[in-house]
């Protein structure tokens, strides 16, 4: 039987990640709940999903305006991927804003298509090594991961590569997330550092460095805790997570 190999293993295939992951999860024990101060994941995405996803919604504009301008004129067939990806980005946005009871057939819609137009997994296969297929990598893991399948977040989201503020740190921090979920707390810290270290500015970087000394402090590693915890303080003072960060401080320091 195949078991799930932590960071330095890579799996090949999307079937390899998932059948990985879902190994080591079925085996794990449940850790215990974190602190109600520090907010769950579901809780933390809810409460700042409107600000994710205008920056999601900002991004996929500059995405499909450099397909509208480069690869319309370059390749025809990408004014097909401009209309789907558009399509299946309206159902997306459609399901963030939407009812609880609707967010998971919006979800499906925009991962499978539908009014005959590809969903973002059909424009992974049918375009890819464009930018389309490059961000529908970046819903469909955001999409899965809203729709509680993590063993499927952490595959597409992997397979996502980008290098801007925003996306880039979120998804890193979004296969955190699902590592949380699946109770394998040693990956989501990494994740989390990993997203917390990618870009420095005061939404990402706070928000990961808060989330990697939450994790820290639940496998019982103060003195990483701590650090996280005291840079937030310092470098990034007017951030959300710094108006309570000296009560998880105070925790750390406990735990020394």
């Amino acid at each position: 039987m195949a078991t799930y190999k932590k960071r330095g293993y890579k799996p090949k295939t999307k079937a390899e990640k998932v059948e990985a992951i879902e190994e080591q999860s079925a085996t794990a024990e449940v850790f215990k709940t974190l602190d109600e101060s520090a907010s769950k994941t579901e809780e933390w995405v809810a409460a700042n999903q409107k600000y994710i996803f205008i920056v999601i919604g900002l991004v996929a504009i500059v995405v499909l305006g450099y397909l509208g301008y480069n690869k319309f004129i370059a390749e025809p067939k990408q004014e097909a991927a401009m209309n789907d990806m558009y399509h299946a980005q309206t159902m997306f946005n459609e399901a963030v804003s939407g009812t609880q009871k609707e967010k998971d057939s919006l979800f499906s819609l925009a991962l499978n298509g539908s009014e005959g137009k590809f969903g973002l997994l059909d424009i992974i296969t049918e375009y890819k090594g464009t930018p389309a297929s490059n961000m529908s990598n970046y819903y469909a893991g955001m999409a899965y991961l809203q729709m509680k399948d993590y063993k499927n977040a952490v595959a597409f989201l992997s397979d996502y590569s980008a290098d801007d503020e925003a996306t880039a740190p979120i998804a890193k921090g979004g296969i955190g997330d699902a590592f949380v979920q699946l109770n394998q707390l040693e990956d989501a810290l990494g994740y989390y550092e990993e997203a917390a270290n990618m870009k420095s500015n005061d939404f990402t970087t706070p928000l990961y460095l808060h989330k990697a000394g939450t994790i820290a402090l639940e496998l019982g590693q103060a003195e990483k805790a701590l650090k996280h915890f005291n840079t937030i303080k310092e470098e990034y003072p007017k951030s959300t997570e710094a108006a309570s960060v000296d009560v998880f401080i105070g925790k750390a320091e406990a735990l020394k």
